[in-house]
């Protein structure tokens, strides 16, 4: 992430944001405040050894305070002033959790998915610095959601109410016989932090860089329709199948946040052209990157001049390096979001399955690949302080960001104050592959099906 992510603005808090999230030494997580201390008190015991040296500095620092105080100042208050606003416009909205009631006898492959998500990838609202700033609008995000409760497994869309409509005509073009619902946000049913209950949740991030791609239902081969169904493999039905053995007072949420990428997550930092630089650059870079190490070097000694001359054959990339390249440009060429990815396992005391965080961490490795990409576990939140026990003494930290991932799956918030997520950017053919319509062949019980759906008489029926 760039300095832009988070920090509240001030110069280079960001980067210390980053390295508070990701640096793991020896069982310690280092946070920022313990930093401010330490220099701190460095401060003042170098005011011990040399105090007029420790003074001069002071002294130093406050002369020159009139260029440096109010650069800062004006800084800080207009990232708040942009904050403050969005805050406003996201109150000012209205938002709906709609429950995607499966068709029985569907036998559309994940490619009607991704069509419904390319319907979805809107970047409205942020045409203009006032619309930005002084409106604090922000293109829209939605959040595709598999839940578990007791077992029964069920689909969800959370959107703002005024893509409703639009949503779901997408859903109903490519499945007329599903029925969608106007449902309770469930999240709000069941208090994972109440204490009688036990929790566990984490994130997720890519193992490689975003360009290179998961292993999609391309791979598994089911954009083929008419397949037979003994013939198809569906990487969902196993997260399905095990979203569906848990007891009947467990319930374990995934949500998949998820909204138009553009280059916030370079930050400032500009392609070759002068542009804001994308995740097209960093693939352009990667691919550059495979074919500048499969091009062998050749060196003799001229006879004429008696120097060393280094030349440079033809890139001749293996079988596995082809194919990922070719991978990447496949994956480039879809439509992108940034993705966030989020997953609470919560049950009473007595019924929590602590067996079961394992597979909640691996619960992606039907989508990872060895020779692209994966989607692990990111060690935040409840995985942050789990491998000794002088980490977190009495448990004080982990309840508190246990507390804040509960509220931050509530809020459904990965791109925007209360939290900024270090996010993902995906294709549609990614997302349509952890998030899709199951298909006939995929029978698990714990996912209901409806027969038939419902609707009203036609209009022009004579009266």
């Amino acid at each position: 992430m760039s300095d832009s992510h988070g920090g509240g603005g001030l110069p280079g808090l960001g980067l210390i944001v980053k390295f508070e999230h990701t640096i793991h030494t020896n069982g310690y997580h280092l946070k920022g405040r313990p930093l401010v201390i330490l220099f701190l008190i460095l401060n003042f015991a170098f005011l011990f050894f040399s105090p007029s040296q420790t003074l001069a500095n002071w002294s130093f620092v406050a002369f020159f305070s009139p260029l440096w105080v109010p650069y800062i100042a004006s800084r800080a208050t207009f990232v708040r002033f942009v904050q403050a606003n969005r805050a406003q416009n996201i109150a000012n909205q209205k938002y709906v959790l709609l429950e995607l009631r499966m068709p029985r006898d569907t036998k559309k492959t994940p490619l009607a998915m991704e069509a419904i998500l390319s319907g979805m990838h809107i970047d409205s609202g942020e045409s203009s610095w006032y619309k930005r700033i002084v409106l604090g609008n922000m293109r829209p995000s939605f959040s595709l959601e598999l839940v578990s409760i007791g077992g029964r497994v069920h689909f969800y869309i959370w959107m703002r109410e005024g893509f409703r409509r639009a949503t779901e005509s997408f859903f109903y073009a490519q499945y007329p016989d599903m029925e969608i619902i106007e449902a309770e946000d469930y999240s709000l049913l069941f208090d994972p932090m109440d204490h009688a209950n036990s929790m566990f949740g984490d994130e997720y991030k890519h193992g490689q860089p975003d360009p290179f791609p998961i292993k999609t239902y391309v791979d598994y081969g089911l954009d083929k329709a008419g397949a037979k169904p003994e013939e198809i493999t569906d990487p969902l039905a196993q997260l399905i199948e095990f979203m569906g053995s848990i007891g009947p007072t467990e319930q374990l949420w995934i949500q998949f946040i998820m909204r138009y990428s553009k280059s916030e997550k370079y930050g400032n930092k500009k392609n070759e052209a002068g542009k804001p630089y994308t995740w097209a650059d960093e693939a352009k870079e990667v691919i550059n990157t495979i074919r500048e190490s499969t091009t062998r070097k050749t060196k003799y000694l001229d006879p004429t001049t008696g120097k060393e001359v280094v030349t440079e054959g033809f890139p001749n990339p293996s079988k596995g390096q082809s194919e990922t390249m070719a991978a990447i440009d496949r994956n480039i060429a879809k439509q992108s979001f940034d993705v966030g990815i989020r997953a609470i396992y919560t049950a009473p005391q007595e019924a929590f399955q602590g067996s079961m965080i394992s597979f909640f961490l691996s619960m992606f490795k039907p989508f990872n690949s060895e020779s692209y990409n994966s989607i692990k576990t990111a060690a935040r939140f409840s995985a942050s302080f789990n491998d000794y026990p002088w980490e977190d003494r009495g448990g004080h930290l982990k309840h508190h960001l246990q507390e804040q991932i509960v509220e931050y799956y509530r809020r459904r918030v990965y791109f925007q104050e209360p939290y900024i997520g270090d996010w993902m950017i995906m294709s549609t053919e990614e997302i349509a592959t952890l998030f899709h319509v199951p298909g006939a062949n995929v029978e698990t019980p714990s996912l209901p099906r409806i027969q038939s759906a419902t609707s009203g008489a036609p209009s022009n029926l004579p009266t």
